[in-house]
């Protein structure tokens, strides 16, 4: 919105001006993120105790969850409302990399919302039925993938990506495929997101770390000169997602001021669908979806042990008829909490391997 208002005042003062720069409106959106929420956390959380919308916790998590019942969860409103907010006042709002990224986050806050709404009303961890909350998810990245497909939003084929550490080599997948493509890593995504939403601030760091990285992609693929440096794709018009990126990272770490432990609020599906969803939707944008497994490290090997442990506990319960155990628990943040690590060494160690990870993810855009 302040790209198309304050710059026709730049007769007045050159000043205005600057609205025009992305890097300017990027720090200007991640510091309205954070800056939101940190005013409107207060009054969130009395709002959601006020409605009693408590976590439900696990009867078979580790003992030290138990005394976590009853904190406000539902929290990503306030991620939502700070994101949206600063990307509307910063962003242009004609670019259809903002549009897509916008909606995406609202479409899954929305599912997200209406999981924990039932969990609350329910008093049971289970929420949504599986079957439902997927078909959401895949629903979402079927008509991204439709869209992508019919309406080529880059001088690129919709149906190439890039290859990381590769400058030359790229992947071409036929029309129907790519759409069950992108259905699947929004779909994955937003469930690794969500799956690492167990512990104390554990996923809003992370998230922040991963929304930071594909804002600096964004904005170097956005950019003809950087990009044709760099060996990468030169999407016109991608630079303006990099304030999205910053809004939403912004916002990861608002939110992490109240709930770094002891939580004061869990995000709950609500945030962590919606910032799983976020981060998907720029990689497919970026045409980075493989690069994604290394920027959202974490997040893989959060999911990779629900799906192990899931997998082995069936076989072995098929064959020998006692299931077993890969791990002590899954997803894999519990599985050191059973170790006996405190809750904040593993989320502090797992923010660290995120870091990792993204330092890695930058490393390719040299190394190709």
């Amino acid at each position: 919105m302040l790209f198309w208002l304050l710059p026709r005042f730049s007769d007045v003062s050159i000043v205005f001006n600057l609205f025009r720069y992305q890097t300017f409106r990027a720090a200007g959106a991640v510091v309205t993120a954070l800056l939101l929420a940190f005013l409107l956390g207060p009054a969130t959380i009395r709002w959601l105790r006020r409605l009693r919308f408590g976590q439900v916790v696990r009867t078979d998590g580790p003992e030290t969850h138990f005394e976590k019942a009853g904190t406000p969860t539902m929290g990503g409103v306030l991620i939502l409302l700070s994101t949206g907010v600063s990307t509307l006042l910063w962003a242009q709002l004609d670019n259809w990399y903002t549009v897509i990224c916008v909606i995406a986050l609202l479409w899954m806050g929305l599912l997200g919302f209406l999981d924990d709404y039932l969990k609350v009303i329910r008093g049971k961890p289970e929420g949504l039925v599986a079957r439902y909350k997927l078909l959401g998810q895949f629903g979402l990245g079927l008509l991204v993938g439709l869209f992508l497909l019919l309406n080529p939003i880059s001088p690129y084929s919709s149906t190439w990506t890039g290859v990381p550490f590769f400058s030359d080599w790229m992947l071409v997948f036929r029309g129907p495929t790519y759409v069950a493509f992108v259905a699947v890593v929004l779909a994955g995504t937003s469930n690794a997101v969500n799956l690492s939403d167990g512990l104390d601030g554990l996923a809003s760091g992370l998230v922040a770390i991963a929304a930071a990285t594909f804002a600096i992609l964004a904005y170097v693929t956005g950019r003809i000169d950087t990009s044709r440096y760099l060996g990468l794709f030169y999407l016109p018009g991608a630079g303006e997602m990099a304030i999205f990126a910053v809004a939403l990272s912004g916002a990861a770490i608002g939110f992490l001021w109240f709930n770094s432990h002891p939580a004061e609020v869990f995000m709950g599906d609500t945030g962590s669908l919606s910032m799983g969803a976020a981060i998907g939707v720029m990689a497919i944008l970026l045409k980075a979806e493989f690069l994604l497994v290394i920027v959202g490290g974490v997040f893989v090997l959060e999911a990779v042990s629900v799906i192990l442990q899931t997998s082995y506990f069936k076989y072995t319960f098929r064959t020998t008829g006692t299931g077993q155990r890969i791990f002590k628990m899954s997803p894999l943040h519990h599985h050191f909490e059973k170790l006996g690590w405190p809750e904040t060494k593993v989320v502090i160690r797992f923010w660290i391997i995120g870091i990792l990870f993204a330092m890695l993810a930058m490393s390719t855009l040299k190394i190709r």
